[in-house]
């Protein structure tokens, strides 16, 4: 059979198609190719800054150290920029599947290169050459105009760093491939990790050297909780000290203790509806309850009153802090030296301040003396500038994140630099990526028997059917004392002041569900004779009370069940007790819920 010719114009045609179609794959071929060698390319050079970032990360304690990585990383992240910004490559972020590996690619590359490019280079050229060593007081000063010429870059620093954050949180690593997503996902983490710091750099350089006298003198009353008996901020407020800044000197002008202070016949501030059903005037009419609110903007300001009623002074701030940061910042200073001959330690300030001073004075007056006494030694540690900066500033840091260091300014320009910190000691907020619950404890024995008490708690969003949108709390009290607890000295038992057996511990808790959210169930264990939660609003936030009774050895849990909108992420704030501690999340059914 004979075959058909093809006019030699279709021929022709034929052949420039098979010709354009070639090229086409060639083009194809060669830029799979192109973006397959720039993409790996790029891949280890961002992979070496995300080790650059993570030591600058580690080192945002000390400004200098952002210097000794910061030319690495600004070369690595610039040659991951430059492989990702051509043509080729922004083109081929729209085609499928492909398209939205390149796009991340390209984002971390950008974000992280106007980090290191624009960002941390001012930060680093103010720090250039300096060490925290500057940062030591000298002969009782510290060098405010060393502190306050780092501000403008370190607010440089955290702004980019922040920048950063936001562009690589955007990316939707649900798209991606699993390496790529693991890659994504923890620089995320990372700059979600360092972004706090460099915030709290740039607002402890804004902040310090006004708070330390530097355009007038200041007056700060500094509350020191005793963990043993629980309050819901730490603990009841024990040993009292006034700190007197003056052009970056700090001296201790005033000591005082609970039993410098009467009850006062009325409310020493305004109290609203909400904070009164709830804990009624105690709070604003006893020193030792100013605590019991568990919001420190609230709580401060009673005791700056109390104070000023009682002594004729009014202070600028009030911060407080406890045996346990104390502990930590012993960490910094080393071993100090007591007037009554004891060595205080990093190791033996908690016991010895909370447990061991009752077992060896009777007398509350000889309590709170023995408490003064530690605090006044601690402060001349770190005043006469001994101790290691880094190691101070790491234990201020977790002091604070532990909620144990809070801080309240009188001036409202410097209270407003802490705004969203942990170091203003607010409610929990509930936000687009974490719902949060307060666990709030008080004693109600009238003793200082939660040295042996233990909180716990545990969140978890609920599974099976129906339970998208249903998270669950629980909350573990334990009594953790002797057997033989009842023959402990009066102080600690309580006595049976307020009807409670000696060696048990009675504890009224406050449990802050998520604003907005609703109960749907709740209950104490088994127990068959629990009469339910009192409780009312306070601030947005529905309030549970549960009150417990526990002998030695005994336990107990409560468990809240609450419909809220689910976010990536559940939390608690509890009261730094001297061993609270969060276990996590909780596996729930939340069968109580169905």
């Amino acid at each position: 059979m004979t075959r058909p010719v093809l006019p030699s114009s279709a021929r022709r045609a034929g052949a420039v198609i098979a010709w354009v179609l070639g090229g086409i794959l060639l083009l194809m071929l060669a830029a799979a190719c192109w973006l397959g060698v720039r993409g790996l390319l790029a891949y280890q050079h961002l992979e070496a800054a995300r080790s650059q970032v993570a030591t600058i990360r580690d080192g945002l304690d000390d400004p200098a150290a952002v210097t000794e990585r910061l030319g690495d990383l600004q070369a690595d992240t610039a040659a991951a920029h430059d492989l990702t910004s051509d043509p080729v490559w922004k083109a081929s972020e729209s085609l499928p599947w492909v398209g939205p590996q390149l796009a991340a690619v390209s984002t971390v590359a950008a974000a992280v290169d106007d980090l290191a490019a624009t960002s941390l280079q001012p930060l680093a050229d103010a720090a250039g050459g300096l060490s925290l060593d500057a940062l030591r007081p000298v002969d009782g000063r510290f060098d405010l105009e060393t502190i306050a010429a780092l501000h403008p870059a370190a607010a440089e620093g955290a702004a980019g760093i922040a920048r950063a954050e936001a562009s690589v949180s955007s990316i939707d690593s649900t798209a991606l491939v699993a390496p790529l997503r693991s890659a994504v996902d923890d620089m995320s983490r990372m700059l979600g990790d360092t972004a706090p710091a460099a915030d709290a750099l740039a607002r402890a350089t804004a902040l310090l050297p006004a708070m330390l006298g530097a355009e007038s003198p200041r007056d700060y009353l500094v509350l020191v909780q005793n963990n043993a008996e629980w309050r819901s901020l730490g603990g009841i407020v024990g040993a009292m000290v006034v700190l007197h800044a003056d052009d970056g000197r700090l001296t201790l002008t005033a000591t005082g203790s609970t039993a410098d202070f009467t009850r006062f016949d009325d409310a020493v501030v305004p109290m609203d509806a909400e904070t009164l059903a709830l804990f009624g005037e105690r709070p604003a009419r006893y020193i030792q309850n100013a605590t019991q609110i568990p919001d420190f903007t609230v709580s401060a300001p009673i005791a700056r009153e109390m104070w000023a009623r009682e002594f004729g002074t009014s202070v600028d701030g009030v911060l407080t802090i406890d045996p346990v940061t104390l502990s930590y910042l012993l960490t910094a200073t080393g071993p100090v030296n007591l007037p009554t001959g004891d060595v205080l330690t990093a190791d033996n300030a908690v016991d010895l301040l909370l447990n061991e001073v009752y077992l060896r004075y009777a007398r509350p007056a000889d309590q709170d003396a023995f408490f003064a006494a530690a605090s006044a030694a601690v402060f001349t540690a770190l005043v006469d500038g001994e101790s290691d900066p880094t190691t101070l500033i790491g234990a201020l840091a977790r002091a604070g994140g532990e909620r144990r260091l809070l801080i309240w300014n009188a001036h409202e320009d410097e209270q407003a630099l802490l705004d969203g910190t942990t170091l203003q000691g607010r409610l929990p907020v509930t936000d687009a990526t974490t719902t949060r619950f307060g666990v709030y404890v008080n004693d109600g024995t009238g003793s200082k028997m939660d040295y042996y008490t233990e909180l716990t708690a545990g969140v978890g969003w609920c599974t099976g059917p129906d339970s998208d949108s249903l998270a669950e709390l629980t909350v573990t009290l334990r009594n953790n004392a002797p057997a033989d607890a009842a023959s402990l000295p009066a102080y600690i038992t309580g006595a049976e002041n307020y009807g409670v057996p000696r060696g048990s511990a009675r504890t009224v808790a406050y449990i802050y569900l998520p604003q907005g959210a609703e109960l749907v169930a709740s209950g104490v264990g088994d127990d068959a004779d629990f009469a339910g939660f009192g409780g009312g609003m306070h601030a947005g936030r529905l309030v549970q009370m549960w009150t417990s009774e526990l002998a030695p050895g005994e336990q107990s849990t409560a468990t809240f069940v609450v419909r809220t909108p689910r976010t990536p992420a559940l939390g608690t704030e509890l009261s730094p007790t001297i061993n609270a501690a969060e276990t996590g999340a909780v596996a729930s059914s939340c069968e109580s819920a169905q």
